[in-house]
């Protein structure tokens, strides 16, 4: 849907803080000192993942790369230079200057096109994404939000003297420098934590995390008890639970190669006695109360643990759908559709709580650590890998119930499992503390930028130093005075007829 107010009675409405102004500047509407060309809509016959010219979608203006690329005859004025100012106009409408290589102005993207020497350019760029974020805002819908070229020519941006536009720009530059360099070195810290904890699951599902039960049992001279013992006793208890439950296939066991002394393969079919999926159709049964409705969004590749911030409930159906789908401590729930391959482990204290037709439910057998289980499935050498593996293929898009019960397991001895789990689980707490700390520093940034911001637009971002300097400028005028030379200056270029100026942006 599209925005049900204008620019200008958003501003008036005065709930968002960086659209409050200087009362010693005044406004000018976009369209007095800038141009808007919407993008061009290319044919997708000619798209190529491959060659081409780079085609610029609203998905690629902040990631200054694109996914597709145009192979086909355009339009040289649609072409996009670094430098240049773009807007996404579905979405969160969020403007960025262009950092990639040449390409395309697709549909749906438009371009700012500066036109006046009185309002600096990057002075601009700083101003235009809180009235996008405000618009936003304020815009209603039910699917995606749109935002036209008319309401962005309609944006009445704030118009300082132009000696303080040029000190602001500069102190808020260096301040936005020092302010990224410390996000970076955040964002870094960030993937190496990524990084270890993949080590730490890599490193357990070698056996090389914490000494095996062999090599604790040698140098204690005791005996041991090793996995395929323990898995004697998987099996007779997946036996007994498929006693008088349909036809039963004794699952498959692997060899020992490539796995520490007292360790075995063995394939999940043996360790999960019970694989189901949810069913479609649930949304009838949607409620603000009952048990908790489990789906994708619910689990994640960061953790084992469900994510419960945001979840539906239900009535459920009375019968085998419901007690089918229901789950119970201890067990495994795997997304097979779309987002594949995230795992989460039932807590003992879950409530009530059913799954939809996009995850699956795999019940170990009591005799073996799920939290064991759960972390292989995560890590990237061990589940995800296999999922990867067992989803390709031309028109397989997710995961089956086949493939939950046919990946490759190494299975310790069940004293090693428990000392694996406390292991793993001791450090990845360290990191989530360790991330939770970044979190907060990261969101304290951003805070930081929004005060940089507003105190700018206040006009009380400059101390008086800076203030009486700038007034001193040669240049300096009353933005009354600005405004009406800026208006002035544009009259004279529609009266020539002249081609408005690019300007290219730092």
């Amino acid at each position: 849907m599209a925005l049900g107010l204008t620019p200008q009675q958003i501003i008036d409405k005065d709930v968002h803080p960086l659209l409050r102004i200087s009362e010693n500047w005044t406004r000018v509407d976009l369209n007095l000192v800038a141009n808007i060309q919407n993008g061009y809509a290319f044919p997708s016959k000619e798209f190529s993942k491959d060659s081409g010219l780079p085609l610029i979608r609203i998905r690629d203006i902040l990631k200054h790369e694109t996914e597709d690329f145009y192979t086909g005859n355009y339009p040289v004025e649609f072409l996009v230079d670094k430098g240049d100012i773009l807007i996404g106009m579905d979405g969160d409408f969020n403007a960025s200057v262009w950092k990639g290589p040449r390409g395309l102005l697709n549909q749906r993207v438009c371009r700012v096109l500066p036109t006046s020497n009185n309002y600096f350019d990057t002075f601009l760029i700083i101003c235009l994404q809180p009235y996008l974020d405000a618009i936003n805002s304020e815009t209603s819908a039910v699917t995606v939000k749109h935002l036209s070229s008319k309401t962005i020519q309609q944006i009445p941006i704030p118009l300082p003297p132009l000696p303080e536009q040029r000190v602001i720009v500069s102190k808020i530059e260096q301040l936005f420098s020092d302010l990224d360099n410390g996000i970076d070195n955040f964002k870094k810290a960030q993937e190496q934590l990524k990084r270890y904890r993949q080590s730490v699951l890599k490193a357990a599902c070698e056996g090389k995390l914490v000494p095996t039960e062999a090599e604790l049992a040698h140098s204690e001279g005791r005996d041991y008890e090793p996995a395929d013992v323990l898995l004697a006793r998987i099996v007779e208890e997946r036996r007994e639970k498929w006693n008088g439950k349909g036809k039963y296939k004794e699952p498959a066991t692997l060899d020992t190669s490539g796995l520490p002394e007292g360790w075995m393969w063995t394939i999940s079919d043996a360790i999960f006695w019970f694989v189901t999926s949810g069913s479609r159709g649930w949304a009838k049964y949607y409620s603000e109360t009952g048990p908790i409705f489990l789906r994708v969004g619910n689990l994640n590749h960061e953790s084992i643990s469900l994510d419960l911030n945001y979840i539906q409930r239900v009535q459920p159906p009375v019968g085998t759908e419901g007690t089918r789908t229901q789950i119970i401590a201890g067990d495994i729930l795997i997304s097979i559709t779309a987002d594949v391959g995230m795992v989460a482990l039932v807590p003992d204290d879950m409530e009530e709580a059913y799954i939809n037709q996009h995850v699956s439910l795999a019940r170990p057998v009591l005799a073996i650590n799920p939290h064991y289980l759960a972390w292989f499935l995560a890590s990237q050498v061990g589940g995800q890998k296999q999922f990867v593996q067992l989803q390709r293929g031309a028109t397989k898009k997710g995961l089956g119930l086949d493939d939950i019960r046919s990946i490759n397991i190494p299975l310790p001895p069940l004293a090693e499992q428990h000392r694996i789990v406390f292991e793993i689980e001791t450090r990845i707490s360290i990191c989530d503390k360790m991330e939770a700390t970044i979190a907060e520093s990261l969101q304290k940034a951003e805070s930081l930028r929004q005060s940089i911001l507003k105190k700018a637009f206040e006009g009380k971002l400059l101390n008086e130093i800076e203030l009486e300097e700038a007034r001193n400028a040669p240049d300096w005028e009353p933005a009354e005075k600005l405004v009406e030379r800026i208006r002035q200056e544009k009259q004279i270029k529609e009266n020539n007829n002249k081609p408005t100026r690019r300007k290219t942006h730092g």
